[in-house]
């Protein structure tokens, strides 16, 4: 849990919100096209390549989403393409929610 949320050779917390430094280029449509407030139009499935291929930062955090992380050398690009490393999902939250769920049991938190 400490590696995952910053206690690693790059610094960074793989969670996103969470911490200093954190992914910020993740592989999430609705994290990478802007709002709604902000572009009111319809986005095409094809034109969220535009969002896809930008190095800018994402324009809609969605914090606590945990992605696949480094590589086997501790190397993360932050890239929306590289989705092995940059997407969130369900088989890789789970873990760390159930190790979150034991340490909180373990201390009568819950």
């Amino acid at each position: 849990v400490d590696y995952l949320l910053g206690s690693n050779p790059l610094r960074m917390s793989y969670m996103v919100g969470y911490g200093p430094r954190f992914p910020e280029r993740i592989h999430h449509r609705g994290s990478s096209l802007p709002s709604v407030a902000a572009h009111p139009q319809f986005i095409p499935c094809g034109a969220g390549f535009k969002a896809m291929d930008s190095s800018a930062s994402n324009p809609n955090l969605l914090i606590g989403a945990v992605v696949g992380g480094p590589d086997l050398h501790d190397r993360f690009p932050d890239e929306r393409r590289d989705y092995e490393q940059s997407e969130p999902a369900t088989y890789i939250n789970a873990p760390l929610v159930g190790a979150l769920a034991y340490f909180a049991h373990s201390a009568g938190q819950i």
